[in-house]
């Protein structure tokens, strides 16, 4: 007798990591997003520019984003959880912000934005349907001649994280992805040491949405 295997539930997946683990227990945490940081100002992003923050949780990017001057920030991720550590972290500087608690494959926002920002989502889409459906929210909500961030592992990076599976991304790979929607400014990798002083490579790339 054979049995059917439980589908992935990704919500289920992501509550549970934050319920279960405090900021500096997940591998992802940055007590500063320098990268993420050094590019919004190599690329002269406006402080009133809207910028979503796809998959941010309670990382500490819009921390820092607020301490700079920028004034239209939104944070999206699967994880209520993770938007209560933040907004509870931030406390009446939540206020400033717009929380959405959805999947980056399908989620709505209410007018277009000049900067998308994705740290370690975009890796975990490791299906062609996922990966279409998420391009076709870049597509619809990066308006043209907006700036998109985008880090994943590298082809050097971890097969897993968090338990599940990722798809790691060579240089090349990421721009064939993205080239009907962007095009490439440039990408380049860099190590990001977990708390447990393991190594992760990852590839970051800048591209401006095409016209």
């Amino acid at each position: 007798m054979t049995t059917t295997p439980t589908p992935f539930d990704a919500k289920q997946h992501w509550e549970g990591i934050y319920e279960r683990k405090g900021p500096q227990e997940v591998s992802w945490y940055q007590a500063v997003p320098e990268v993420s940081l050094s590019l919004l100002e190599e690329y002269q992003v406006p402080k009133q520019a809207r910028i979503i923050d796809v998959g941010g949780g309670d990382s500490l990017l819009v921390d820092h984003l607020l301490d700079r001057g920028y004034t239209d920030l939104t944070v999206l991720d699967i994880s209520g959880a993770a938007l209560r550590k933040a907004q509870e972290r931030l406390g009446g500087r939540a206020e400033s912000v717009q929380w959405i608690e959805g999947d980056a494959t399908s989620f709505v926002v209410d007018a277009p934005v000049d900067v998308w920002h994705d740290r370690a989502v975009f890796h975990f889409l490791t299906t062609d349907t996922a990966v279409e459906r998420y391009l076709l929210r870049v597509a619809e909500y990066l308006r043209p001649g907006g700036l998109l961030i985008l880090g994943t592992f590298s082809e050097n990076g971890p097969e897993k994280c968090s338990g599940i599976s990722v798809k790691r991304y060579s240089e090349p790979e990421m721009v064939a992805r993205l080239q009907r929607i962007c095009s490439r400014i440039k990408c380049f990798t860099v190590d990001h040491v977990t708390p447990y002083n393991t190594v992760q490579n990852f590839l970051f790339c800048a591209f401006r949405k095409n016209p």
